[in-house]
């Protein structure tokens, strides 16, 4: 006969001081993980959300960047020539031959400089990314010397307002535009034209990587193998999602250390769930006798105070989602790997970031309780009643 979970629950609130101070305990260490958990989930929306799977992004081979992935210009025309590539609004391939520079921009925060991604596109460039929309002002002209930024690097940087002058490579820039990328990598880029970057950068003669448009995604895999097959090219082809789905190692390091710091909270918060519990056990010693005497067993005493010490971790669970989901959406920076510039990304609380959670503080709660469950369930019923 299995006791009523109801006596648990009277019990929990009874103790409410407690169980109070227990599932903060345990909630702290559940925030602790969500927000490192809503770090990573940031991070691999904004990598593997970039790009359409129609894009194939040329570099030149064994470069795995496109900082590295320089090529001779005169290549271009070649590219543009192969079979499967999309037409543009103009009836021409639907290509363009891209400069990716980095340069170095202020908080607007005064917390010092970092490093931004400077892109340089063809016209079509623009129609290869039907994901980034104009929020204000307009796209830059084609040789001029005019810039477009996303909204989060507006936010984050210095005379990056509509109207307002870059200085970087050989002069200044005018700021005419604001694009809203949806989260993706985009966002941590300022786009201009291909040409008048070059000329700032010295960079003629080459680009830095080209896009192509495949007709659909099963062209744009067949794309990549003609690229890489043309021996008058020597470069190779990747789908534009794959290459920004590789650069998610970005989040290698936070992975690591929010295993270690969740882990070592973890052990901290079994041992506080595991001192509520065995004190539980002792104060209701003459309790869990009477329930043995009238017919529960052991096995039924184990399981009721396993189910209480999994409350408490359910408790806590839910205090601890519950203080994380306002900060859902704030967003933040690191350095990418690849790119050698600072990548935006929100915090992303998905469910299954809570799912993650939930299951978390219940391992919590089962490992923390299932000891001092044992105890009272192994308790001699005699000298329980004498104490």
């Amino acid at each position: 006969m299995a006791i009523p979970i109801s006596y648990n629950v009277r019990n929990l609130i009874l103790r409410k001081g407690l169980t109070i101070m227990t599932a903060l305990g345990i909630a702290l260490t559940v925030t602790t993980a969500i927000f490192l958990m809503a770090l990573l989930a940031g991070l691999q929306r904004a990598f593997v959300s970039s790009g359409d799977p129609r894009n194939v992004l040329v570099l030149r081979k064994g470069s795995e960047a496109e900082l590295s992935g320089g090529f001779d210009a005169a290549l271009f025309p070649t590219l543009k020539t192969l079979p499967g590539i999309a037409k543009d609004s103009r009836g021409e391939p639907m290509a363009s031959g891209e400069l990716v520079v980095v340069i170095v921009l202020p908080r607007k925060d005064g917390t010092g400089e970092v490093n931004v991604t400077v892109r340089g596109m063809m016209p079509d460039g623009l129609e290869l990314r039907p994901s980034a929309k104009l929020a204000e002002g307009r796209w830059f002209q084609t040789g001029q010397r005019e810039v477009v930024v996303s909204r989060s690097i507006r936010s984050r940087f210095t005379h990056t307002n509509i109207g307002d002058t870059m200085e970087f490579g050989k002069g200044s820039w005018k700021v005419v535009g604001v694009f809203d990328a949806g989260g993706s990598a985009y966002e941590s880029e300022i786009w201009g034209d291909v040409n008048q970057m070059s000329s700032d950068f010295d960079r003629q003669g080459g680009y830095s990587s080209a896009y192509l448009r495949a007709t659909d995604p099963i062209a744009a895999d067949a794309l990549t193998r003609r690229v890489a097959d043309d021996q008058r090219l020597k470069l190779e082809g990747d789908l534009e999602t794959a290459y920004y789905e590789k650069q998610t190692r970005s989040g290698g390091p936070i992975k690591y250390i929010g295993i270690v710091v969740a882990f070592i909270m973890a052990i901290g918060s079994i041992f506080a769930a595991m001192n509520t519990m065995y004190a539980a056990v002792a104060y209701r010693g003459r309790e869990i006798a009477t329930l043995r005497v009238i017919g529960f067993s052991r096995p039924a005493i184990l399981t009721s105070f396993v189910l209480e010490s999994l409350m408490l971790a359910l408790l806590g669970a839910l205090a601890g989602i519950l203080l994380m989901l306002p900060f859902n959406g704030m967003q933040t920076g690191t350095s990418n790997a690849v790119t050698f510039s600072e990548v935006v990304f929100a915090l992303t609380i998905t469910w299954q970031v809570a799912a993650y959670a939930l299951a978390f503080a219940l391992i919590m709660g089962f490992v923390g309780g299932l000891a001092p469950a044992w105890h009272a369930a192994r308790q001699n019923i005699l000298n329980a009643l004498r104490s």
